[in-house]
């Protein structure tokens, strides 16, 4: 099988099945996807075919990509995703955004409530290396991942801490507390979908706005003065997380929208 005939294997020419063979090309071959339609006559060893035949196996079964290849893009970091965390997906890099967008202090203290690779913490820590950033998640085999990113990409100023949301940290103050939580429901049609990824880091009791009302609720006793909450939720949950910020006392409470138009980032500011 050459480089042509692999690419064909699965997809339209236009398509992102298609892309994803690129891209799955790339990591078992080690040629950079896009020069591979320039040596698309080149035969796979046998131990390359086969790598690709089961990957792409896996990938028909429902698996993330990320998890065959054990890494993932966001912001300007390659991450290393295994099945103890979620994927990061391009959406999360508009909580980024938004962050950095904020009027902050030169040295703000920021927390990232429930981390997983790391993504929101390391991306914020690589932009502003004066913030002193930390992270958490309640799992060890999942903080593990977040540390070992934070190494590959020398960024070892952000500290990481074991435990649930608060409770993994010491008595300390916050100018901005971020997360990008659980917030679907149990009975969403999309969780078939997700079936590869973790549940705990996906799903959350009253229709998925459980884990986002503790955290602006509890969050508001460790923010400093003009402190933020910024969090990631579903498509539709912004007025009901917009509420919840309102019913907590926060104010100039708003909501951002994801790459494809989405309601995706609400945040708001407690003014005390």
């Amino acid at each position: 099988m050459n480089i042509a005939q692999a690419l064909a294997l699965r997809g339209e020419p236009e398509s992102y099945e298609h892309q994803e063979n690129a891209w799955l090309l790339e990591h078992i071959t080690k040629i950079d996807s896009f020069d591979l339609v320039m040596k698309k006559t080149q035969e796979l060893t046998p131990e390359q075919e086969q790598a690709y035949v089961d990957a792409l196996a896996r990938i028909e079964a429902g698996e993330p990509l990320a998890y065959v290849t054990g890494s993932q893009p966001f912001w300007t970091l390659d991450l290393k995703v295994t099945q103890d965390t979620l994927v990061p997906r391009p959406d999360t890099e508009v909580l980024v955004e938004t962050v950095l967008h904020l009027d902050l202090p030169d040295d703000a203290r920021i927390v990232d409530l429930g981390t997983g690779t790391g993504a929101i913490a390391l991306s914020l820590a690589s932009e502003r290396s004066n913030w002193a950033v930390t992270a958490t998640d309640i799992y060890e085999p999942t903080l593990e991942v977040a540390v070992f990113n934070a190494e590959k990409h020398d960024l070892e100023q952000v500290k990481f801490f074991l435990g649930s949301w608060f409770k993994a940290l010491d008595r300390q103050y916050f100018d901005v507390i971020v997360s990008n939580p659980p917030y679907i429901d149990a009975d969403d049609s999309h969780m078939p979908k997700l079936a590869s990824e973790p549940e705990r880091a996906l799903v959350a009791d009253k229709h998925g706005l459980a884990d986002i009302e503790h955290i602006v609720q509890q969050g508001k006793k460790w923010l400093a003065a003009n402190g933020w909450i910024v969090l990631e939720h579903g498509y539709d949950q912004a007025n009901a997380v917009q509420k919840i910020f309102r019913d907590a006392g926060f104010k100039k409470v708003r909501t951002e929208k994801d790459y494809g138009g989405n309601d995706r980032v609400t945040l708001g500011q407690w003014v005390n």
